[in-house]
């Protein structure tokens, strides 16, 4: 009897656990800011254990691009941890590469919201976004903390997770201009000199 009982308990703590299992980003990419690849972004709830209602959006401007402009009747509604399930989608729009994405957490029960991004964008000055660059390949993984002044450390993180395709924690490299001139300022002359070299050993050879 004994035994069964153990087994019975066992079998629910089992169960307990899969029911609340779900990915968090990684511990160290706190901070990082999310970027677009080009093309088309595709959002998906990755799950939560939060006990506050949080609700997620995309940062927009007046003209409804990506943009952080302090007006959040712009912004796009993504996802709200107690109404979607695990794995729901939402094409968040066509944007070119290297464009920023800004999410919010609105935390509906403490009136707090939460940028992804450096941690200067929150009033308690702590970054409160995670963005797992290497997840799976061409996805980033993001987890949200709701709490202010992150008392749970790096235990917290739980409280919102979605992932992207077609996104990125770095920007694209912008070509240096200047010492791409710089290098041809070197190669012209030098190119120029062979060119008189062959020339002139042309004429002498004749």
């Amino acid at each position: 009897m004994k035994l069964n009982w153990i087994f019975a308990l066992a079998v629910f703590s089992f169960t307990s656990y899969q029911a609340n299992a779900f990915v968090i980003a990684l511990p160290g990419t706190e901070g990082l800011p999310v970027f677009a690849n080009g093309g088309n972004v595709t959002a998906t709830y990755e799950g939560n254990s939060a006990g506050y209602d949080n609700f997620l959006y995309l940062e927009r401007s007046a003209d409804l691009k990506p943009g952080l402009d302090g007006d959040q009747s712009n912004d796009l509604f993504v996802f709200f941890n107690h109404g979607n399930n695990e794995g729901d989608t939402l094409e968040l729009g066509n944007f070119p590469s290297g464009t920023e994405l800004v999410f919010r957490l609105y935390v509906s029960n403490t009136g707090d919201n939460f940028y992804s991004g450096e941690a200067s964008r929150n009033a308690d000055g702590f970054a409160h976004a995670r963005v797992d660059n290497s997840w799976k390949p061409n996805t980033t993984l993001v987890s949200f903390e709701d709490l202010y002044n992150l008392p749970e450390g790096v235990n917290g993180f739980n409280d919102l997770s979605f992932s992207f395709t077609n996104t990125r924690s770095t920007p694209t490299p912008v070509p240096d201009f200047g010492s791409t001139l710089s290098l041809l300022g070197l190669v012209l002359p030098a190119m120029a000199v062979g060119r008189h070299f062959r020339r002139q050993t042309t004429i002498v050879s004749n």
